[in-house]
């Protein structure tokens, strides 16, 4: 298998496994979203720290250690993530699948605007028309919730927040995610303490099929992360953007069609309407790519000429 196909292989199963997360977080069941959260830190932990090992790859702790804007960078990221893990957790525990789907959908969207203010990016027409359907999606989904959509926005901006942090810091992938984690692990820990010391903790307490549940959280977190990395060092952007909206339709088809979350006609319009901000956006990165192929393979001649 070549390495392009071995990269699809990669972002496939990541995100598959993502598109079907609420199913295992359902399961996890009666523990609240801050338990779930704090086990799924902690063994995330564990995991990649026996990786590493296993990768006889400790050095970079030694490094990081002399590069205090670098520590500030993943104390940032592991800050995002953790608000992006807690509110998609408390999402599915409240039976809000729906609105967790929704902002994976308009994540892309959220990169973009992060771009605009935070890089001075400029943008071509096809992206400000998209960010304007978007924009429109939000107020009608706003009209038919009742409220703004603000679990879903606060997960579209944390996950776009810490793609923005790590592609600042440039880390590799287990290494950084190692450190992230670690960074929570000790207020993770405290609180599991806590809970235990009151009587109302779940681990232990209920059967082991649960506590093998709650342990496997930190596989179930680091593997599709891992494997993410994988595909991205192996795919050109175009397609690991076409890859990345599996997920949020497979998760949307989890609230839907499997734990019964209602569809609007209303909301269902506000969804059409993030579905025509990505398609204007997804078709205007392709054409972008495209042209700028077309560009380089123009110039191979000139400089095999020089």
């Amino acid at each position: 298998m070549n390495q392009t196909r071995l990269g699809y292989l990669y972002g496939f199963v990541a995100y598959l496994i993502w598109g079907f997360f609420p199913v295992y977080l359902k399961l996890l069941r009666p523990a609240g979203a801050v338990e779930i959260l704090a086990h799924r830190i902690v063994w995330s932990v564990v995991l990649v720290s026996l990786v590493l090992a296993a990768m006889r790859n400790v050095g970079f702790l030694r490094a990081l250690a002399r590069r205090p804007r670098t520590l500030a960078g993943i104390v940032a990221a592991a800050v995002l993530i953790a608000v992006n893990w807690g509110a998609y957790i408390y999402g599915v525990n409240s039976d809000r699948v729906v609105e967790t789907a929704l902002g994976y959908f308009i994540n892309p969207l959220v990169v973009v605007l992060l771009g605009v203010f935070v890089l001075r990016e400029r943008l071509r027409p096809a992206q400000w028309a998209a960010l304007g359907v978007g924009a429109l999606a939000v107020a009608v989904l706003t009209v038919d919730y009742g409220r703004l959509p603000y679990l879903a926005l606060t997960l579209a901006f944390s996950f776009a927040g810490y793609g923005l942090v790590k592609k600042r810091l440039g880390l590799p992938a287990a290494e950084g995610f190692f450190v992230e984690s670690a960074v929570l692990a000790l207020p993770a820990l405290a609180y599991l303490g806590w809970l235990a010391s009151r009587g109302a903790a779940t681990f232990g307490q209920l059967s082991a099929g649960h506590t093998a549940l709650l342990v496997l959280a930190g596989a179930a977190t680091a593997v599709p992360l891992m494997l993410f990395a994988g595909a991205a060092n192996r795919l050109p952007l175009s397609g690991l953007g076409m890859l990345q909206y599996l997920a949020p339709i497979l998760q949307l088809g989890c609230g839907v069609l499997i734990f019964d979350e209602p569809m609007p006609p209303a909301r269902l319009a506000g969804f059409a309407l993030v579905w025509v901000a990505l398609v204007i956006f997804t078709m205007d990165a392709l054409h972008r790519g495209r042209r700028t192929r077309a560009a380089a393979r123009a110039l191979e001649p000139v400089a095999a000429a020089r």
